[in-house]
């Protein structure tokens, strides 16, 4: 075993908000299991990860009961799922004792956001040694709105908005800073070649 698969956040939570219906990647979870399958027929390990926020009254607030892969996802009964309340899925996890105990070398990121939890991740990893792949096109995201917007905007009115950041620019952004420097930058199709052969 020499990889794992970091699944991030691909969690119910996410579609309980307005702006899911602007996220860039609506077929995350179809992209996502083609890695996972390919990962598992290898017999490398997957990882998944939730993000929780107790006490919050969030969608992240596990009292809510979004806080568990979206519809389509499932954890293969040997795979581990941990729960993080950080940005990064190392900080508030045992994710690199796990991954230290079953001398896995690579981390393979994908996950929900892009520029956040999934980018913030890939950069801890790479800080403490791993050799990180970011699959892109196995994350998503959202338009993010202009840091002294207004609270409470529709997601009409945030989109509308000439300040808001496209996911298209998300994205650019992301690989730009995580290309040659933290991670190398690869595709689904990439990937999943790579891991079956084929």
């Amino acid at each position: 075993m020499n990889s794992a698969l970091i699944v991030i956040d691909v969690q119910e939570s996410f579609r309980q908000r307005a702006n899911w219906a602007a996220t860039d990647n609506p077929d995350i979870v179809g992209k996502v299991n083609r890695l996972v399958e390919a990962q598992r027929a290898k017999g490398e390990l997957v990882v998944w990860i939730l993000h929780s926020e107790p006490g919050s009254g969030s969608v992240f607030d596990p009292e809510r009961g979004f806080n568990r892969p979206i519809e389509g996802l499932e954890p293969g009964a040997d795979e581990p799922v941990l729960v993080k309340s950080s940005h990064n899925a190392f900080t508030t996890t045992n994710l690199q004792q796990l991954l230290t105990q079953r001398g896995i070398r690579e981390v393979l990121i994908s996950g929900i956001r892009t520029e956040q939890c999934c980018e913030t991740t890939a950069r801890v990893a790479s800080d403490l040694g791993y050799d990180v792949t970011f699959v892109t096109d196995a994350t998503a995201t959202h338009p993010i709105e202009h840091w002294d917007a207004p609270e409470g905007r529709t997601l009409e009115e945030i989109l509308a908005d000439p300040r808001t950041l496209t996911t298209d620019a998300i994205v650019a952004r992301t690989e730009y800073a995580l290309a040659g420097r933290f991670a190398r930058i690869a595709t689904v199709d990439e990937l999943t070649e790579e891991l079956t052969g084929s």
